[in-house]
């Protein structure tokens, strides 16, 4: 149920985050390794990395990834020192829309779920009930039950909760709620938090750089798996701290 990569380290092109590897994430399209359920992520792939701007920039399609070239020129352009990028392989029952593709956006936070809410409609009450008000956070009113994840995550970071602190609040409240997959992503430029619940992620750690990603990119050295239920932290000063959920 999709992949995405999050990276934060010294500046380097998109085409190199999302292209490169033997197993890139545009790889991950149409030959995944690690998925649960599904053999494609053809459903829409999107990227949102941090520049000058105050807010992180995207780009989103409801196309596949490699059928875009243009944005593989364009990757090859920009370079970005953290980034999260997506690919989606759309839950029965939601459009296939560029408004679902991930990572989403709250001020200077990018957000991105990989997997499903089961039984979204039963409790998708509740959920807009805990997520409060979504009049600003645009992202949020998506046609998908990852959304209203992000929702949540929104809610306890504008509350004033830290990064991780947010996505470990939104498993919480999810996970008494209906089970599913819950790897989250999330990044606010400078930081990059994860979680796994009931999917796989990994990390490579380098003295000056970090990447989490649903698979590992390549063959290479350095990535190890993150065990299950789990919540990662990551920042250059605090390098990658790992706690049970």
């Amino acid at each position: 149920m999709c992949r995405h990569v999050g990276y934060l380290g010294p500046a380097r092109t998109l085409h190199e985050l999302i292209y490169g590897g033997d197993h890139s994430l545009e790889h991950q399209t149409y030959a995944p390794r690690m998925t649960q359920g599904n053999l494609l992520n053809a459903d829409g792939f999107g990227v949102g990395w941090y520049g000058e701007a105050p807010e992180p920039i995207r780009f989103r399609r409801a196309q596949p990834l490699w059928t875009d070239q243009s944005f593989r020129e364009i990757a090859g352009a920009v370079r970005a020192s953290c980034a999260v990028a997506a690919v989606r392989s759309a839950t029965s029952g939601f459009p296939v829309d560029e408004s679902c593709a991930q990572p989403f956006r709250a001020g200077a936070r990018l957000f991105s779920h990989n997997g499903k809410v089961t039984g979204f409609g039963g409790i998708e009450g509740k959920l807009r009930e805990l997520a409060g008000d979504l009049a600003d956070i645009p992202d949020a009113r998506a046609p998908v039950d990852s959304a209203l994840l992000f929702a949540l995550a929104a809610r306890h970071w504008r509350e004033g909760g830290g990064l991780g602190d947010g996505l470990a609040a939104v498993v919480q409240a999810i996970t008494g709620l209906a089970p599913g997959r819950y790897n989250l992503l999330a990044a606010d430029g400078t930081a990059l938090a994860a979680t796994t619940w009931g999917d796989s992620l990994f990390v490579r750690e380098s003295p000056d750089a970090i990447t989490l990603a649903s698979e590992p990119l390549d063959d290479g050295p350095g990535w190890r798996a993150v065990p299950d239920r789990s919540l990662v932290t990551a920042a250059p000063a605090a390098g990658v701290q790992i706690t049970p959920l």
